[in-house]
């Protein structure tokens, strides 16, 4: 690998043993995937995906305690994925006793972020991108990011450039303040391996969309012919909210970091068809494919007619639009059932810049009365309780339902079972 000089100093020690071993990690983890260089990290801020002081985390906790100590901070400010756990989330007291056991680290870790660099007590989100936030880099921008969701977003929506890095690499890039030039960092890495042909007659949900083509093209790059039909050619607040979940779900249920959608995300619309590569294979999408991906979904309940014991909604977070517009959905299924409050405790999951904006709205108080509880949790933390992990959960994220024992419904089903059927 080529080093700059500048590099090659922090290499061999200039800044300290410690950032000597950052870089060195840095070098080693780049020539494993054939890199020809190390590139700046030009985002304004950094993101870390590790945000839970999980107690049997003590190596890692150290490993942060030894940069602070010898002043390898990170470069930037960064925010980070969501806080683990959140009183307000429907638990029984032996639940809320072994979520404080197991995640009885979460003060200190978090006075260790400080100490790191984060930006302020509201960067706690996986949805970092929101205009709410304000992490939200530019087109061309070098990350060195690891949740998955936000790195297909910044890759694909908005024409960044991040590979799927590990929670320590990405820790490392930003201290370091280079990374490793490979992949999806590369010209030729973010060319399309797949070219996705949708021959639907409406849009698809978009979790159930992005789970179809994770599964098949796993962690190569594709090319999405026919979805700009029903979304347009702007990237206005409709596309983005559904390009969130639509990515996320195909970076949970395959591994893909960078997708392009043909007419609509930025390099498909500079490049077109000039971004796929020749042999490309072809992956055609229609109601029945969509149906055959749903029914092969498994249900891991002990008793799979059971009723349903808790719902979440929003893994990534939800947007500001997000909950403005399910708020009229869970009343008007309320108010058309003849029922005051949702069936099944519910859970919509938003990160707190945009939990702030939603209280200045009148649909914070209206939501309320439908029972509904508005949270800057992780679902996925929640389900990492040993205690939660038997419950049976329902939800419309596929990335939740994949890494969780809870059951995928699409977003129709599971307005219904909220507001009418309870089951």
């Amino acid at each position: 690998m080529e080093l700059t000089k500048e590099q090659q100093a922090l290499l061999d020690g200039e800044k300290g043993e410690t950032m000597a071993k950052v870089m060195q990690t840095l070098v080693r983890y780049g020539e494993v995937f054939g890199a020809d260089k190390m590139v700046p990290v030009t985002n304004e801020y950094g993101h870390l995906v590790l945000s839970f002081g999980l107690t049997f985390l003590g190596p890692v906790f150290d490993l942060y305690q030894k940069l602070i100590d010898d002043g390898c901070l990170a470069g930037q400010k960064f925010t980070c994925d969501p806080r683990p756990y959140d009183p307000k989330v429907p638990q029984n007291p032996l639940q809320k006793a072994v979520a404080k056991a197991v995640f009885g680290k979460q003060k200190k870790y978090e006075a260790q972020l400080e100490k790191l660099g984060i930006l302020n007590d509201d960067s706690y989100t996986c949805t970092c991108y929101l205009d709410e936030i304000g992490n939200t880099p530019k087109q061309g921008d070098v990350l060195s990011w690891a949740e998955s969701s936000a790195v297909v977003y910044a890759n694909s929506v908005l024409g960044a450039r991040c590979n799927r890095n590990s929670g320590i690499i990405e820790l490392f890039g930003s201290v370091a303040g280079y990374v490793p030039h490979f992949g999806l960092l590369t010209d030729e890495g973010r060319k399309a391996d797949w070219i996705v042909e949708l021959k639907t007659e409406s849009l698809p949900d978009a979790q159930l969309l992005g789970s179809a083509i994770g599964m098949k093209v796993m962690e190569d790059v594709p090319y999405v012919k026919g979805l700009d039909r029903f979304l347009g050619n702007e990237l206005d607040d409709k596309a983005k909210t559904y390009l969130k979940d639509f990515g996320a779900a195909t970076a949970s249920n395959g591994a893909v970091g960078l997708y392009h959608i043909d007419g609509l995300t930025p390099e498909a619309k500079e490049q077109g068809e000039a971004l796929i590569k020749e042999n490309a294979k072809v992956y055609v999408i229609d109601e029945a494919e969509l149906q055959r991906v749903k029914d092969s979904y498994p249900c891991i309940w002990k008793n799979p007619d059971a009723k349903p014991q808790l719902c979440f909604l929003g893994c990534p977070h939800m947007t500001l639009e997000q909950l403005i517009d399910w708020t009229k959905k869970v009343e008007a299924g309320l108010r058309e059932a003849g029922n005051e409050k949702v069936l099944v405790p519910t859970v919509f999951t938003s990160s707190m810049p945009v939990i702030k904006a939603f209280r200045q709205t009148e649909y914070a108080a209206r939501l309320e009365k439908t029972g509904v509880v508005v949270s800057y949790i992780c679902p996925l933390m929640y389900m990492d309780n040993p205690l939660c992990k038997t419950m049976n959960v329902i939800t419309s994220s596929n990335k939740l339902r994949t890494y969780t024992s809870s059951r995928y419904y699409s977003n129709e089903e599971i307005l219904n079972i909220l507001t009418k059927e309870g089951k």
